[in-house]
C-alpha cells in the first residue's frame, strides 16, 4: 500500500468538492454546505488563493484530503496555518492517510515558518480528538470560537 500526498489544482475542483460533501455528510453538517464550484475555484486556484487544499491517495486512488489557510498571530509576530479540514473516506481510514496530510500541513507551517498550527474539531467527535492528542495537540479550553454570518455579518458590516 502506497500513501501519496500532493497539492490540489484546478483539475481537483470537483473532487474536492466532493470531500467536503462528504466530510459534511460524516459531521451531519450537510445542510450547511452552500458553496459554488466557481467560488471554489476562485478561492483555492484563482488569481489570488486564500486556502490550499492537498489530496491524500492510497495507491494512486485519492481518499481524502486536508484544506487550510493563513492566519497571524500577533503575540508571536508570525504567521500561523489554520487547518479548516481534515477528512479521509470512512472505508480508507486506519492505513496512516490521515496522519501523512495532517504531518504535510505541519511540514508546511515549519517550513513557513509559522508560530502555530490550530484547528477545530467537534467536541462529539471522540475518534478525531484522541487521534489529535495522540499528535501531540491539546484543546484551547480557555477559548471560545466565534462565528458571524449572513444578516448579522451584514448588519455589523453596514454600521458606521
Amino acid at each position: 500500500m502506497t500513501l501519496s500526498i500532493r497539492p490540489a489544482g484546478p483539475p481537483d475542483l470537483s473532487l474536492v468538492a466532493e470531500l467536503i460533501r462528504a466530510l459534511a455528510e460524516y459531521e451531519k453538517l450537510s445542510h450547511e454546505v452552500r458553496f459554488r464550484a466557481a467560488d471554489l475555484a476562485r478561492h483555492l486556484f484563482g488569481e489570488r488563493p486564500v486556502a490550499e487544499a492537498l489530496i491524500g491517495e492510497i495507491d494512486g486512488t485519492p481518499q481524502g484530503f486536508a484544506l487550510f489557510f493563513t492566519t497571524f498571530s500577533t503575540f508571536e509576530g508570525r504567521p500561523g496555518i489554520w487547518l479548516e479540514d481534515l477528512f479521509v473516506r470512512p472505508d480508507a481510514r486506519g492505513h496512516g492517510l490521515g496522519k501523512a496530510l495532517i504531518s504535510a500541513v505541519g511540514e508546511i507551517a515549519v517550513e513557513r515558518g509559522c508560530a502555530r498550527f490550530e484547528w477545530s474539531v467537534l467536541d462529539w467527535n471522540a475518534p478525531s480528538i484522541a487521534f489529535y492528542r495522540g499528535l501531540g495537540a491539546r484543546p484551547m479550553e480557555e477559548w471560545t470560537i466565534m462565528r458571524m454570518e449572513g444578516d448579522a455579518l451584514a448588519a455589523l458590516g453596514a454600521q458606521k
